[in-house]
């Protein structure tokens, strides 16, 4: 299979500088939807952490065509950036547990029994990571290195067991060459993060909980704390209890 070049991916980047331009409306249009609904207060929660989700992916989808780009991440159960640490706030953590729980008795019981096992697995490893500060480059490195699969991997068909509610940085993390750059190197400098589009996510989900709040009821959301609150996917997933 022949792939783009580093500098063919750059030069895309470049126009999509020039042509792109984030329709916040696309975000904001979710919650409005979701405010007017009857749903409980947990359930506009979900839904609304699930939509922005997916009006992220949808962005995503919306750039590489306009620039005629091919993601080279899921070729051949490429699982890479699996391995990376996932930082994500308590809110977000919290919206995970939750839609998981909504997740067919059958997923879940096989979910849970994974998430047993990756604790005991993994046991010692986890042990040095309780508490992280700082999550930058040196950090991510020698994360990389010790070769620590997110708790949402199944490493044996390298699929990822929550792939509809992954997080942000799952989303936004894209490889557009050959994947070997990814094989052969613990962070490649050829990948392309749209994490720009996070603002306009959590843009979103704040200016919702703001409403909440003002309404006297933000669910299982403890506001603004929660949004303050930043761990390791890992931790947060930690003893969870699928019901």
């Amino acid at each position: 299979m022949c792939y783009m070049d580093y500098q063919e991916v750059i030069d895309k980047c470049q126009q999509l500088n020039e042509k792109y331009q984030i329709e916040e409306e696309k975000f904001y249009t979710v919650i409005d939807q979701l405010a007017n609904t009857d749903l409980t207060t947990d359930q506009k929660l979900v839904a609304s952490y699930q939509q922005l989700l997916q009006v992220v992916s949808n962005e995503i989808i919306v750039m590489e065509e306009m620039v005629d780009l091919q993601p080279t991440c899921q070729m051949g159960g490429c699982a890479f950036c699996c391995y990376f640490p996932i930082v994500i706030n308590e809110m977000e953590a919290k919206m995970m547990k939750a839609a998981m729980n909504q997740f067919p008795e059958e997923r879940k019981h096989a979910l849970q029994k994974h998430f047993d096992s990756y604790y005991k697995t993994y046991k010692e490893q986890l042990s040095e990571l309780d508490t992280v500060e700082d999550v930058n480059d040196d950090f991510k490195y020698s994360y990389k290195k010790k070769m620590l699969p997110c708790v949402m991997l199944d490493t044996e068909e390298n699929k990822c067991l929550a792939y509809e509610i992954r997080p942000m940085p799952c989303r936004t993390y894209v490889n557009y060459i050959t994947p070997k750059v990814c094989e052969e190197n613990v962070m490649p400098k050829e990948t392309i993060s749209y994490e720009f589009l996070y603002q306009e996510y959590m843009g979103a989900l704040n200016e919702f909980l703001q409403y909440l709040y003002e309404e006297e009821d933000t669910g299982m959301v403890t506001y603004p704390d929660d949004l303050y609150r930043e761990d390791l996917l890992i931790n947060w997933m930690k003893g969870v209890q699928l019901r």
